[in-house]
């Protein structure tokens, strides 16, 4: 899988999240951009998990603070 099928699948997981509808890109942060609370956050962790079928860790998460870092991660 390359960076274009995980992108176009993350971003499918992020648009019912993405209330204001924000432009998606490398740099935009969860947090900041998105406006993710601590509840969204773990609703989207677990949509990313299901979707691929992986555990993200919390260390994992902690780190994870843009759109770009996610894909590459």
């Amino acid at each position: 899988m390359d960076r274009a099928d995980i992108e176009t699948r993350i971003a499918a997981i992020i648009a019912p999240f993405n209330k204001k509808g924000i432009a998606i890109s490398d740099g935009a942060t969860f947090v900041g951009d998105f406006e993710f609370d601590s509840l969204t956050v773990m609703d989207f962790v677990a949509a990313i998990e299901d979707e691929f079928d992986i555990l993200i860790s919390m260390n994992m998460q902690a780190e994870i603070e843009t759109y770009g870092q996610l894909v590459d991660a």
